[in-house]
């Protein structure tokens, strides 16, 4: 039995919000993160992967999954190019602080791999080049975050049972 199953006595739900702009990026790194789930859950890992067009719909659609309850991560892939303006910088701002905020507000883990990067040889290189694959990576921090919270949940459940 994997650590995920360990933690999660079961089936463990993971959902991938991807976006399809630069899709030629983003397809690798929702095939990262899907390869990475199933080598760390196994059998018990199960993936809802939801398709948005741009970077700034991520935050909504990751959202509306994590108030469900019903997956344990949710991991956001997107790449944001550097143009001839700043507006990577405000795309980039906006999504991670919403993110993270939303993150902290359900209590569940986001895996963020949303490549920011200057040009499109960076992004091949974190999209399963030379830098690995950020989707993978954000997979496996997002699980391994499930799996610490599973391990306090169960830590506090104890310590009320005996201090009962």
């Amino acid at each position: 039995m994997t650590r995920i199953a360990e933690a999660f006595g079961g089936v463990f739900r993971a959902a991938i919000v991807v976006s399809q702009y630069n899709g030629w990026i983003t397809d690798r790194l929702r095939d990262g993160a899907i390869e990475a789930l199933e080598r760390e859950a196994g059998d018990v890992g199960e993936a809802t992967v939801v398709e948005v067009s741009g970077s700034l719909e991520l935050p909504a659609l990751a959202a509306e999954l994590a108030v469900t309850g019903q997956y344990g991560v949710v991991v956001v892939l997107g790449c944001v190019i550097r143009g001839e303006t700043s507006h990577d910088e405000i795309i980039n701002h906006a999504i991670f602080q919403q993110l993270t905020k939303t993150s902290a507000e359900t209590g569940v883990p986001f895996g963020i791999g949303v490549l920011t990067v200057n040009s499109a040889e960076q992004a091949e290189a974190r999209a399963g080049g030379k830098l690995g694959n950020k989707g993978a990576e954000a997979m496996e921090a997002a699980l391994r975050s499930a799996g610490l919270i599973a391990s306090l949940r169960t830590l506090h459940a104890s310590e009320e049972t005996d201090a009962g």
